[in-house]
């Protein structure tokens, strides 16, 4: 199999980029010039490497998800590769992660789901966070209250209320994930927020939403009449 510097010019995903742009280049050839080289044991190129990727998690989303030791039971992945890929995805993440910052007014469930879904959407353990608020809607600062498993997050009332009080809070809101990528609102989910909307209740402090991030959607329980 030939080397990707055997290739004529303008196959090369380098020199392809710096021809025509960034944005003709495939996934596969994107992905090769981060892996740089390929596998001489299968003489297989960085682009080949890129493809066999793609075919085994089947899209750079799920890529993305992928641990160091699932990426490196690619045959040509070692540490150093795999470590290169999950820093490009990253920074991707970063990139994208537009946080509500201290003093910003939060005004729809929508606004919140902009602000968190690349962030939380590949996650693959639920990780439930609250906005703490002042009396208007402003951030004061945000909490993550737990890390479950694969498929719940165990979330205790007086965990959740302590830096509300701490940060004298006048309203709070919740945020969590779904792993699967569904953000169909669970028993469970339904039971948490009934139960912290009453103690929010209890203690004075108004609980404005809690909203569910999928991949590619959301549901808030507020605009489902749920609290």
């Amino acid at each position: 199999m030939r080397r990707i510097k055997d290739w004529p010019a303008d196959e090369r995903p380098r020199e392809k980029l710096l021809t025509s742009g960034a944005d003709t280049l495939t996934d596969a050839e994107l992905l090769a010039l981060i892996i740089r080289t390929g596998d001489s044991s299968s003489k297989s190129s960085a682009v080949d490497l890129a493809r066999s990727l793609l075919s085994r998690f089947g899209s750079l989303r799920h890529l993305a998800t992928a641990s160091i030791n699932e990426l490196c039971q690619q045959t040509g992945i070692g540490p150093a590769k795999a470590a290169e890929i999950q820093a490009l995805f990253q920074i991707a993440r970063r990139f994208a992660d537009h946080r509500l910052q201290a003093g910003q007014t939060y005004s729809s469930s929508q606004e919140v789901f902009h602000h968190f879904h690349e962030r939380l959407c590949d996650y693959r353990k639920e990780v439930f966070l609250a906005l703490l608020l002042d009396t208007k809607n402003r951030l004061i600062k945000e909490v993550q209250i737990s890390e479950g498993s694969l498929s719940a997050s165990i979330v205790h009332p007086r965990e959740v209320f302590a830096p509300v009080l701490k940060e004298s809070a006048a309203a709070v809101l919740f945020i969590h994930n779904h792993p699967s990528g569904d953000p169909t609102p669970s028993r469970e989910d339904i039971e948490i927020t009934e139960r912290l909307k009453k103690v929010g209740d209890l203690m004075g402090v108004r609980v404005l939403d809690h909203i569910i991030i999928g991949n590619g959607d959301y549901v808030s329980l507020a605009d489902r009449g749920v609290m």
